[in-house]
């Protein structure tokens, strides 16, 4: 048996050599960097709180994000109930068609957006049409833009873990609660929606994470109007060379997360809500 162990050691040794090269060192380096320039100590931590321009980059990031995740887990989960309910070949159409956006680049989607969106562009075009507004409305280079395309994205990241969810419920538990009287209303509040708390949540976990970090999105649809963190970094590295404040930033986008996750275990099992 200790013979197998140390194999089963050495299989993984490659992985976990690769794993700390390229993954941790470079984190610890951004975490050194953080508190050691310009100079050693916690000035650039305490900008957080001195720095009206880092402060307003972060609530606009915050408040995007949690846009972006309301919305996307609310659409998400109508799309992922009706997949659920469908029929295997409408099913295996859907999915295709969900797996299909990931192959999209996320250039292509933020650019058809503007397309889609700008004052000339076709709904407001269509919209003038049909002489429902009489001047084009600014879809573009603002936060609603942003919104939109973050939504757009997060979409299927939203989908995906609600679907895996509630494909593991049993409609036996809708056809007992209708058998003691629940209207389809009732059974859906009182049985339907609490079974998909474990969905809900690795969803809405998932969206927060991939919104805090985004940078193509926000940067395009937003047209230097809307900065958020991501935009910040690439300045601030390419352009000022401040790379104190970046990393800075980096680090507490990452402490944020691992807030939110630790707030999030302590309300359920999160072993749970990833299927493990």
């Amino acid at each position: 048996m200790g013979a197998q162990n140390r194999l089963y050691y050495w299989a993984l040794a490659p992985a976990a050599m690769l794993l700390l090269v390229f993954f941790v060192a470079p984190l610890c380096n951004v975490l050194w960097l953080s508190v050691s320039e310009p100079v050693f100590g916690l000035r650039n931590y305490a900008a957080l709180f001195d720095n009206a321009l880092l402060q307003r980059i972060w609530i606009t990031t915050l408040r995007i994000s949690a846009l972006t995740t309301v919305m996307a887990v609310a659409a998400g989960y109508v799309v992922a109930y009706a997949m659920a309910h469908v029929g295997e070949r409408h099913r295996t159409v859907m999915v295709f068609c969900i797996v299909l956006t990931f192959w999209i680049s996320v250039l292509i989607r933020a650019f058809a957006w503007i397309m889609l969106l700008r004052p000339e562009g076709v709904l407001n075009g269509a919209l003038i049409a049909l002489g429902l507004i009489d001047r084009p409305l600014r879809l573009v280079r603002n936060e609603l833009g942003v919104v939109i395309g973050m939504v757009h994205y997060a979409l299927p990241v939203a989908i995906l873990p609600l679907y895996s969810n509630m494909r593991t419920i049993s409609a036996r538990y809708g056809e007992a609660a209708r058998g003691l009287g629940a209207s389809a209303r009732q059974r859906f509040l009182w049985v339907y929606l609490p079974m998909t708390k474990p969905g809900l949540i690795a969803a809405a976990l998932l969206v927060f994470i991939f919104s805090l970090g985004f940078y193509i999105t926000p940067s395009i649809l937003g047209g230097g109007s809307v900065v958020m963190i991501g935009e910040y970094l690439r300045v601030s590295f390419e352009e000022t060379l401040r790379w104190g404040y970046a990393t800075m930033l980096a680090s507490t986008m990452l402490f944020a997360l691992f807030v939110t996750l630790a707030v999030m275990a302590g309300v359920v099992d999160l072993r749970k809500v990833f299927g493990t």
